[in-house]
C-alpha cells in the first residue's frame, strides 16, 4: 500500500517454479525424484495414498520432529508435484494446509510396485475433490484420531499403533456387511511380555441422528458372526453430552442383539482429554465400555492399553501382523497387482543425506 514503505531488507528471493503436470511425468522429472526422494518421502506418499488427506500437523505427528523440519520438506515435496495442497475456507481465522498425493507422487508409488498409474486408481482431479467434499472435516478427524496415536508412539518405548486401515479399504473387506471409517491395532509392551487390541473405529461428529449411531451396531454383529472373530467397536464422539446421548442408543440397540457378548463397545469424548497436554490422543483412560445392563454407569475408564480387561472373555487378535490378516480376511491384496499393501503406521527414520533432502 501507498501508506506503507517497503523495506529492502523484507524482501525475499522468488519461489522456485512449480513443475508442469507433463513435466512432472516426464522421465527426467523421475530421474530428479529418484535421487532427492527418501524412504520417508515415499512413506508419506503411501499415506497420502490410503488416507486420501492428511494436515500439516498430522504429517507432522507422523513423521517429523518439529513443524519447522516438515514445512520446508513438504514445501519441496510439493514444488516436485509429489503432493499437492489446498486450504479449506475457514469463517474465523486460517485453516491448515492439506495436503493429497500428486501426478509425480502416484507415478512414483506405482513404479515401485510394478504398475502403471491407472492401475492405483488414481487420478489427481479425484484427489484433489476431497477439498470440496462434504465428508472432508470427518475425514480430517479420522486421521487426526489415528495420527495422534502414531504421535504417542513415536513418544514412548511401550505403546505402538501397528495397524491402521482406511475406510476404504475397510469397504473393499467389509462393505457388504458394515463401512468402518477405520481399523486399528495397539500394541503394549510390558514387563512381561505384550499384547495387542484390535479395533473397528466409528467416528461421530455429531451431524447423525443418534438412532443411526446404534443401528450400526447390526451390521458389525452381523461381521462377527460371519468370521467368528468378536473386534471390539470404538466410539469417538465430540463431547461428553453428545456420548451421553449416543450411549443410550447404543445400548437399546446392543440388548436387541441375538449375542451382545460377541460384540465388544466402548464410547469416549474428545473433550475428555487436556488440550494443555503435550499429546494428547486416545490412547489415555478415556474409554468407557458399553453394558447392555447400564450404559448411563460412570467410570471407570479405561486407557486404550487397558481396554481389552473390560472384556474378559476378548480373544486376542489373530496373526502376526495387520498385512497377514488382512490377506485372510479375503481382500485381494495379495492376489492382484492392483492393490497397493496398507502403508506401515510408523515410518522410517530421517535420512541425513543432504543430497536426499534436496539441500544445495
Amino acid at each position: 500500500m501507498i501508506t506503507t514503505t517497503t523495506r529492502q531488507h523484507t524482501l525475499r528471493g522468488h519461489l522456485p517454479g512449480r513443475h508442469t503436470a507433463r513435466a512432472a511425468g516426464s522421465i527426467e522429472h523421475q530421474a530428479m525424484l529418484a535421487a532427492r526422494l527418501t524412504l520417508r518421502d515415499k512413506w508419506v506418499l503411501a499415506l497420502l495414498h490410503e488416507h486420501r488427506v492428511l494436515t500439516t500437523a498430522q504429517i507432522q505427528d507422523a513423521a517429523f520432529p518439529s513443524g519447522r523440519s516438515a514445512r520446508q520438506r513438504l514445501r519441496d515435496l510439493y514444488l516436485w508435484r509429489a503432493i499437492s495442497r489446498f486450504q479449506p475456507f475457514q469463517q474465523l481465522g486460517s485453516a491448515p494446509m492439506h495436503y493429497v498425493l500428486g501426478p509425480a507422487g502416484a507415478a512414483v508409488l506405482a513404479a515401485e510396485h510394478g504398475l502403471e498409474v491407472k492401475d492405483l486408481g488414481y487420478r489427481h482431479d479425484r484427489a484433489m475433490g476431497i477439498a470440496h467434499n462434504q465428508r472432508l472435516t470427518h475425514t480430517v478427524g479420522v486421521n487426526d484420531f489415528f495420527t495422534s496415536l502414531i504421535a504417542r508412539t513415536r513418544r514412548t518405548h511401550t505403546d505402538a499403533l501397528v495397524a491402521w486401515w482406511s475406510e476404504a479399504r475397510c469397504a473393499r473387506l467389509f462393505g457388504d456387511l458394515v463401512i468402518p471409517d477405520g481399523y486399528g491395532r495397539w500394541r503394549t509392551r510390558h514387563r512381561g511380555g505384550g499384547r495387542e487390541l484390535e479395533w473397528f473405529l466409528e467416528f461421530d461428529t455429531g451431524t447423525e441422528s443418534l438412532t443411526k449411531v446404534g443401528r450400526k451396531l447390526a451390521g458389525y454383529a452381523r461381521l462377527a458372526d460371519s468370521t467368528g472373530i468378536a473386534t471390539p467397536v470404538l466410539v469417538w464422539l465430540p463431547t461428553t453430552r453428545r456420548e451421553a446421548g449416543a450411549r443410550a442408543a447404543l445400548a437399546r440397540a446392543h440388548a436387541d442383539l441375538d449375542d451382545p457378548r460377541t460384540l465388544p463397545v466402548a464410547t469416549a469424548a474428545a473433550d475428555l482429554l487436556d488440550p494443555a497436554a503435550p499429546h494428547p490422543s486416545p490412547a489415555e483412560p478415556v474409554w468407557l465400555p458399553l453394558t447392555s445392563a447400564r450404559a448411563d454407569r460412570a467410570g471407570p475408564r479405561h486407557s486404550l492399553a487397558d481396554l481389552a480387561d473390560a472384556w474378559p472373555g476378548l480373544a486376542p487378535p489373530a496373526g502376526p501382523d495387520a498385512e497377514g490378516d488382512e490377506a485372510e480376511a479375503g481382500d485381494d491384496t495379495a492376489a492382484s497387482p492392483y492393490r497397493l499393501p496398507p502403508p506401515s503406521p510408523i515410518g522410517p527414520p530421517a535420512t541425513p543425506n543432504r543430497v536426499a533432502r534436496g539441500e544445495h
